[in-house]
């Protein structure tokens, strides 16, 4: 069954059109009674605790979890589960750690607490490294999104970015962060749903449904998760998708997300109270695992239909599930589906550019600009301009990204890279007390050196590469503090 001509896809694209059109409008209204900061980068704290659990997922999931996941259970299997197990762990962790640390006072963002801890100087330090590793991770989903809007409209890679991001920022620009929470909610349920709908669709393509696809995956070994085992050397240390690599590997990565990166600890500081936090950040969790087993689990039926088909895949991988949604299922059914897959993006999109105006204003400019933005209306105004500002940003590194391989894996691997010595300054802040700001500061360094060596002079896994940042970072700034007991802050 091949795609319908265009001509005959109006239903498909009304639908994704009117979807487009109304999530913006939707949006776009929470941008009435905005008066101060924290309006605009906290939803005013009126968000229940559920709906910043949603909202969470949506930010952990995003399109690259979309496109990406059932490309990489149709090369291999489930393993990509493994790193679920670790996410658990990492949210027990920051439910008793990360989050009092936050709640003591108001904050805007996660770099605050730096500050308060440290200095002003390694306040900048972090909230500059999460603006730039932010950025090249969200333009890599920008641009996993430009995947799927060209197949379905033949567009070109730079209008498909174009197009999305320009609505993404439209509403994020005048709703906020209240936008990105409830529009969060909307476009969970939609893509959600989509999945759901498009599994189903799946087994009515597959001779013999279910019976079929088990059939096939058991003796191929597809519906593997755990991959057991531990030797102390380069090559166990080299396979990126192992139980260790998943607990240990996934617990830091998270931990490194959502206790100290501003996307994600931007929501939990618009919770209610500290308890609501804590309870939207460990529901999240069972969301999150029944999505990603979810999308896998389409991977592998993928997989069996175009085995049982004799059809080929397409190139790259990444395209592999949303051009069965378009090609194969049929009208109005693939329309939802496509509309729920940029869904996701837009709701990804739309957080990054809030937490990165966020950051830039609250961190960057009004520590230096301060008496010059003058009241609550010209910090608001000067926030709206920082979005727009990010959303040019984010289309760059889009059109740029085209050429990093699988979307997935480069936007995790570019993320990686610097999270592990964020987590290791943070863990000295919250952790220590002896340890002084020069001290951190080495060991931040040293983390991101021991990084970037391993990411380019060795096989390790980008799985390993937090662990990597944080236990140097952590081990190096504690002992600078003892070596050099007197050095000023």
């Amino acid at each position: 069954m091949g795609s319908p001509p265009m001509t005959e896809r109006w239903l498909d694209l009304a639908i994704i059109g009117a979807y487009l059109v109304a999530v913006t409008i939707f949006g776009a209204r929470f941008g009435k009674g905005q008066k101060t900061l924290r309006d605009y980068f906290l939803g005013g704290k009126q968000a229940p605790w559920w709906a910043i659990s949603l909202s969470i997922v949506a930010a952990e999931t995003s399109t690259l979890t979309i496109i990406g996941t059932p490309a990489l259970a149709f090369g291999s299997d489930l393993g990509f589960l493994q790193i679920a197990f670790g996410y658990l762990l990492a949210r027990v962790v920051i439910s008793l750690i990360f989050i009092p640390a936050y709640w003591r006072g108001e904050m805007f963002t996660a770099y605050e607490l730096m500050r308060r801890r440290f200095g002003e100087k390694l306040r900048r330090v972090t909230a500059s490294t999460f603006l730039v590793t932010r950025s090249l991770a969200e333009g890599v989903r920008v641009f996993a999104i430009s995947l799927v809007v060209s197949v379905v409209l033949g567009t070109g890679e730079l209008a498909s970015i174009v197009i999305i991001s320009l609505l993404t920022i439209f509403y994020t620009f005048h709703g906020g962060m209240a936008a990105v929470i409830w529009t969060d909610v909307v476009q969970m349920a939609l893509y959600v749903s989509g999945a759901l709908l498009s599994f189903w669709m799946i087994l009515q393509q597959i001779p013999g449904g279910w019976e079929q696809v088990a059939a096939v995956a058991l003796a191929e070994d597809k519906f593997r998760i755990f991959h057991f085992g531990f030797a102390p050397n380069m090559e166990f240390f080299s396979i990126t998708y192992t139980f260790w690599a998943g607990l240990l590997g996934g617990c830091f990565l998270t931990t490194a997300t959502h206790g100290t990166d501003q996307l994600v600890v931007q929501r939990l500081l618009s919770a209610r109270s500290q308890a609501e936090s804590r309870l939207a950040l460990l529901s999240s969790w069972f969301v999150i695992f029944m999505q990603f087993a979810l999308f896998l689990t389409i991977g592998v039926m993928l997989y069996v239909f175009h085995q049982q088909t004799g059809s080929l895949p397409p190139d790259p991988l990444d395209r592999l599930y949303p051009s069965f949604v378009w090609n194969y299922l049929p009208p109005v059914v693939s329309g939802i589906v496509i509309a729920a897959i940029i869904a996701a993006a837009m709701s990804n999109i739309s957080a990054a550019l809030n937490s990165l105006a966020s950051a830039t204003i609250v961190d960057i400019a009004l520590p230096i600009f301060g008496d010059r933005l003058g009241n609550d209306q010209a910090q608001l105004r000067a926030s709206k301009i920082a979005t727009v500002a990010w959303g040019a940003v984010l289309i760059g590194i889009a059109f740029l990204a085209r050429t990093w391989g699988s979307v997935l894996e480069a936007g995790l691997a570019i993320a990686s890279v610097p999270l592990g010595a964020l987590l290791g300054v943070f863990s000295l802040g919250v952790l220590t007390t002896r340890v002084s700001q020069n001290a951190a500061l080495t060991g931040m360094a040293a983390g991101l050196a021991a990084v970037l060596y391993t990411t380019f002079r060795t096989p390790v896994a980008w799985t390993w590469y937090v662990v990597i940042g944080a236990v140097v970072t952590f081990s190096v700034g504690l002992a600078v503090s003892y070596l050099f007991p007197n050095r000023s802050q």
